[in-house]
């Protein structure tokens, strides 16, 4: 296991040639202006490179010791003197072609970051507004995902109706001890993958609101805690209220007249059955 352990060429199932002995990784870094139009940092290769002369992402071979995430960030840094400060990751789309997978890993960033070649591998570095994308000559493992993946580049944003949810799951005497109960869907929750119909990891950002006798939940790794100072659902909606146009938001709560205030807001409902599911009961 060392540094660039990674570096060499090999063959996927498919026959096709591949860098990188434990496969690859690159990041698609995207920030949403003030309109909501979508800018992706795009890397234009070398011309000596593999496909150069194509636009893709700033990304190359994983180490042995290395997740997607790891590489993808590290390759940024390397290649477009891109530090990874600011920068959340939404989730890691996979393209798996047997023996070899690229991984690219999405991450939202508040603002246009400065990005400029960094090392030999990218003659140009720019962010491009997603229309002009399929304009470019793209790399042919980039065009081959772009269609997919474009699709999930917003931000996500999962809602939970602690309340509902806690009721749902009816452990044993929940009743008489809300915070307890409380306290432990959100533990449960923090360990959880939560599975997604395209990404092979997703990181939504979870806002959990709690409300009563559970408002004093303590914090919990990865989520949002928001404690009701009055009605839960009126906190919940509050919550919605504060997304970003461009936002996904999913709220979980079986509550009727919440479901209705929410869906107004352009909120996006499931029953906790789905994540209950994903607990294991």
């Amino acid at each position: 296991m060392a540094a660039k352990d990674g570096d060499g060429w090999t063959e996927c199932s498919q026959g096709h040639r591949h860098w990188g002995l434990h496969g690859a990784s690159g990041l698609l870094v995207v920030h949403h202006d003030d309109r909501g139009v979508p800018y992706v940092l795009m890397q234009k290769r070398s011309w000596w490179s593999h496909h150069g002369g194509t636009w893709g992402l700033p990304g190359g071979a994983r180490d042995s010791h290395e997740d997607a995430v790891t590489t993808a960030l590290r390759e940024a840094r390397e290649e477009a003197a891109l530090a990874g400060d600011g920068l959340r990751v939404q989730g890691v789309y996979l393209d798996d072609h047997g023996g070899w997978a690229f991984e690219t890993v999405i991450a939202e960033s508040a603002e246009l970051l400065a990005a400029v070649p960094a090392n030999s591998e990218s003659s140009e570095l720019r962010w491009l507004p997603l229309p002009e994308i399929s304009d470019r000559r793209l790399h042919p493992g980039f065009a081959a995902t772009w269609d997919e993946i474009q699709g999930e580049i917003r931000p996500e944003t999962i809602v939970l109706d602690v309340a509902n949810i806690v009721g749902a799951r009816a452990e044993h005497g929940w009743w008489r001890d809300r915070l307890g109960a409380a306290t432990r869907l959100l533990e449960d929750v923090s360990r959880l993958r939560l599975t997604h119909p395209v990404l092979a990891q997703w990181y939504p950002r979870v806002v959990a609101v709690v409300e009563g006798a559970a408002r004093s939940a303590p914090a919990v790794p990865g989520i949002q805690v928001v404690g009701a100072t009055g009605s839960g659902d009126d906190a919940i909606v509050d919550v919605v209220r504060q997304a970003k146009p461009w936002e996904r938001v999913l709220v979980v709560t079986a509550d009727r007249g919440l479901r209705d205030r929410v869906h107004e807001l352009g909120a996006e409902i499931v029953g906790p059955k789905w994540l209950l599911s994903q607990l294991g009961g």
